[in-house]
């Protein structure tokens, strides 16, 4: 509780930030793996990126970047003037704080027979499609809900480290419940896959996109409640918590990327409500 409370304190805001000079890159909230920033481009920018990501620019000049878990301190956003001309922001990325449990036994290496990749392949093609889609969604200007209310059984960035070999991040948010209880759009969006048939670790998964390169992945489902192509509304029924796929009980795994860097739903839904 007081990690989430440590967590709650750096939520970067959705709110508009505040105007300055016109050839600023306004930014608001604190720049730290996992994190998200909202900001303001300078009037007249026609193009901008993040390194070497382009960053989509609303008609109002607002945009969103993402920080992954293993984003470098450093990092540069560039916005480019019709006439040639550049302005750019350094920004220092602060680390984030995840949970690291060390384990004197030998990592298990993970199943990769022929079988299974021919059964995975297609399944990780049809997921990067799904990124790969631009709807023109709107839902990450909003503030964004919990899926689901309930206990936290897994946080973001958690990672064992075997006998000195590190195994892999956890790239999303456990929440339990039991076998048919509801889940939620956290925010507006456009289903951009729904799984008409378990994936192999994920289960049934349904994936939201929310525009500008921000997208909700929610695995595990017994049910999807909404079909590819749909728009849903924040706080919409989309589906209901189960253990399909690679799943030791019911609960619900939401994961949140931007592009391809992996955000710590925390940072956007801030503290879990009380039940």
């Amino acid at each position: 509780m007081l990690r989430m409370m440590v967590v709650a304190l750096a939520i970067a805001t959705v709110a508009a930030p505040s105007l300055a000079s016109p050839t600023d890159i306004i930014l608001s909230g604190p720049a730290v793996q996992g994190g998200i920033l909202t900001g303001m481009a300078p009037s007249g920018t026609v193009e901008m990126r993040l390194d070497d990501q382009p960053v989509p620019i609303g008609a109002d000049g607002r945009f969103l970047i993402g920080f992954d878990c293993d984003a470098l301190p450093q990092a540069r956003l560039t916005a480019r003037f019709a006439d040639g001309r550049t302005t750019d922001r350094s920004i220092a990325v602060s680390p984030g704080s995840w949970r690291i449990e060390r384990v004197n036994a030998p990592l298990r290496a993970g199943r990769s027979s022929e079988a299974f990749l021919a059964l995975r392949r297609p399944e990780l093609e049809q997921i990067a499609a799904a990124r790969a889609k631009v709807t023109g969604a709107q839902g990450w200007r909003q503030a964004f809900l919990w899926p689901r209310i309930g206990r936290i059984s897994g946080l973001f960035g958690s990672q064992r480290i075997y006998q000195g070999v590190p195994g892999s991040y956890h790239g999303g948010i456990d929440i339990a419940g039991a076998t048919g209880e509801p889940v939620v759009a956290p925010a507006d969006g456009v289903v951009i896959l729904a799984a008409d048939r378990p994936f192999t670790l994920e289960g049934r998964l349904l994936m939201i996109d929310h525009g500008h390169g921000l997208s909700s992945a929610f695995l595990h489902l017994s049910r999807i409640d909404v079909k590819l192509g749909d728009a849903v509304v924040r706080g919409q029924r989309i589906g209901a918590v189960g253990a399909t796929g690679r799943a030791t009980g019911p609960h619900l795994h939401w994961g949140l990327r931007w592009n391809d860097a992996r955000i710590d739903p925390l940072r956007l839904a801030g503290p879990m409500p009380a039940q």
